[in-house]
């Protein structure tokens, strides 16, 4: 596996990392920290587009930065004429997923798809087939769940890939933020 540092993708991870940090309700935040690292990708392949301003990452791929973890069987990376990118990781034989920790908390935020995507210019993360989110304990499930960054609402169907939830239905288990406290007899 070879190793590729490329600190002109650190936009695309910022932006992918913004949105992935909010996915689910409630203030959900990432580690701050993470920005300031270097981005690593690994990969058996890269292929570079000058020209079309694209990077393809293929086999095994593994984007690192800070906790920020990317796992996808091929990664994209294409960015317009305006400078804005678009970033879209692809599971073939398994689902792409991604990983993070939360700010000053053990807890991770967690994700698979067979299809991640995240379009700088919309500001919108999607994740597409057998899509799921979690956050420490809650849970959102369905076939595609769309976020949108600049609104910060997002949107969990049934219809357009695979639903990872049971009968291809949508799911959310969201759990109690201040749990009761038991009383003593």
């Amino acid at each position: 596996m070879s190793t590729l540092v490329c600190s002109h993708l650190r936009p695309l991870a910022l932006t992918a990392l913004t949105a992935l940090i909010v996915a689910l309700p409630g203030p959900l935040y990432a580690k701050k920290s993470d920005r300031d690292q270097p981005v690593a990708i690994d990969a058996d392949r890269i292929t570079v587009d000058e020209r079309e301003r694209t990077h393809r990452f293929e086999g095994n791929v593994l984007l690192r930065q800070g906790t920020l973890e990317i796992r996808a069987d091929e990664v994209i990376v294409t960015q317009d004429d305006r400078g804005f990118r678009t970033g879209t990781a692809i599971g073939k034989g398994r689902l792409a997923t991604f990983r993070q920790q939360k700010e000053g908390s053990d807890e991770w935020i967690t994700g698979q798809a067979e299809r991640l995507d995240y379009d700088a210019r919309a500001e919108r993360l999607t994740l597409t087939g057998r899509a799921r989110v979690t956050s420490g304990a809650d849970i959102v499930e369905g076939a595609v769940i769309v976020y949108e960054v600049v609104n910060e609402t997002y949107r969990v169907t049934k219809s357009g890939a695979t639903s990872s939830a049971p009968n291809g239905r949508v799911r959310a288990i969201i759990q109690p933020k201040n749990p009761p406290k038991e009383q003593k007899p």
